[in-house]
């Protein structure tokens, strides 16, 4: 990669924040305050994704996300992860594309996500979850993040494309197999990992060659594939740009969650709020998803040489937008280590990113959580946890594998 020579980038007291540990064992706040209070553009000469500049302070990362060109998300240039080229994905897609593309792609698929679109989708959201809910075993310990995250995440993907709804559940496998970057070059894992994206990628191709020859219906995935941008993309291409929208409509909502199960039992006071004033609910979502921060980070890739809050940066660099970090910065966020539904500005969070990359689907994903918390209110629902829970040590999906709860109702 051009531009990593060492009279460019000091490599003293280098701090690698992509350690899997750091997210398991949920030390990643502490290690990014640092940063943000000591050298908030860090650059790392070594880690097991290779050399990485991490941006970490909120101004910083709005920059870069204001600058596409500049900062460019193609699948050409490395894409949008930290892992500079996975073996095992090698599909564009329009979140790692730059313009013209990536515009003529998303506008085929933001009509998915509209106001009416949405207004189209909440009854059965809400019908969906009430049903869940009320199946809930109370006083007996259940997993969390299976009985509710994932089913309610990929009940509603299954719905956003008219997937089969027997097979639902391949959408999380499928996506955490795409986002654990280490089994990408880790020869115990990487095998099991190339057999199950080859699963989805055949899965999806089936898909595509069925809708390609019927109508156009109003599932997501016959727009894309009778629209005039996507109508002409090869099996794979189409293929990847699906896996954008299962990695991402998966991870953030699932993750957001079971990140309000644990946000509560930390801060419970909130509980009370929001028993008294069910006008905070949403509020409550955007701090959840600040709190949370579902994807941890985005990265873009200098294209030509710039400066990052007076750093050197070089044509060629890996430049890591560290979403986490944005959202806990105490230049915006007071007591930004906090879950308080009552927090003023926590629309302001970076969770979605911002820009043209801006998550497509954030405002499905805020609507899934509001119904959530609103019927978990509706209930007097109270989720207690039985103990920590086992997080995803992974420096990309910030979310949960396991949280063993047991419900009341008060």
């Amino acid at each position: 990669m051009r531009g990593l020579a060492a009279a460019s980038h000091p490599e003293s007291d280098a701090i690698d924040v992509t350690a899997n540990d750091l997210y398991g064992e949920g030390r990643w706040p502490e290690v990014f305050a640092r940063l943000r209070r000591d050298d908030p553009v860090h650059y790392c000469p070594e880690s097991f994704y290779g050399p990485y500049w991490s941006i970490t302070r909120h101004a910083d990362i709005s920059h870069v996300e204001a600058l596409p060109q500049l900062f460019s998300s193609s699948w050409t240039h490395g894409g949008i992860t930290i892992l500079h080229d996975d073996p095992d994905i090698q599909l564009p897609m329009f979140i790692a594309m730059d313009r013209p593309e990536h515009t003529a792609m998303r506008r085929t698929v933001s009509p998915a996500f509209s106001p009416s679109a949405l207004t189209d989708h909440s009854a059965a959201i809400r019908a969906r979850t009430i049903a869940l809910l009320d199946s809930l075993p109370v006083g007996e310990p259940f997993d969390w993040v299976d009985r509710v995250s994932t089913e309610l995440t990929t009940q509603m993907l299954a719905t956003l494309f008219d997937f089969p709804w027997e097979d639902r559940r391949l959408l999380a496998t499928w996506a955490n197999w795409a986002g654990d970057f280490r089994a990408a070059v880790s020869p115990a894992l990487r095998r099991k990992r190339q057999r199950i994206l080859q699963q989805m990628v055949d899965y999806f191709g089936r898909l595509w060659e069925e809708r390609r020859h019927a109508g156009l219906a109003p599932d997501l995935l016959s727009r894309m594939i009778h629209s005039d941008a996507m109508s002409n993309l090869r099996p794979q291409e189409f293929c990847g740009n699906l896996m954008l929208l299962v990695i991402g409509g998966t991870d953030t909502t699932r993750n957001s969650m079971t990140g309000l199960v644990v946000a509560l039992e930390a801060f419970p006071e909130n509980r009370a709020l929001l028993d008294a004033d069910r006008g905070l609910v949403v509020n409550a979502v955007s701090e959840l998803v600040r709190w949370q921060t579902p994807l941890s980070h985005m990265r873009r890739t200098a294209t030509e040489d710039t400066e990052i809050g007076g750093k050197a940066i070089r044509a060629g660099d890996k430049v890591v937008l560290w979403y986490n970090s944005a959202n806990r910065d105490e230049a915006v966020f007071t007591d930004a280590d906090r879950f308080d539904v009552t927090r003023p500005n926590a629309r302001r969070h970076l969770a979605f990113g911002f820009g043209i990359h801006r998550c497509v689907g954030a405002r499905l994903a805020e609507l899934q959580l509001y119904i959530l918390i609103e019927e978990i209110l509706n209930r007097q629902m109270v989720v207690t946890p039985l103990h920590a829970p086992m997080r995803i040590p992974s420096p990309f999906a910030n979310g949960y594998r396991k949280q063993m709860v047991s419900i009341s109702r008060s």
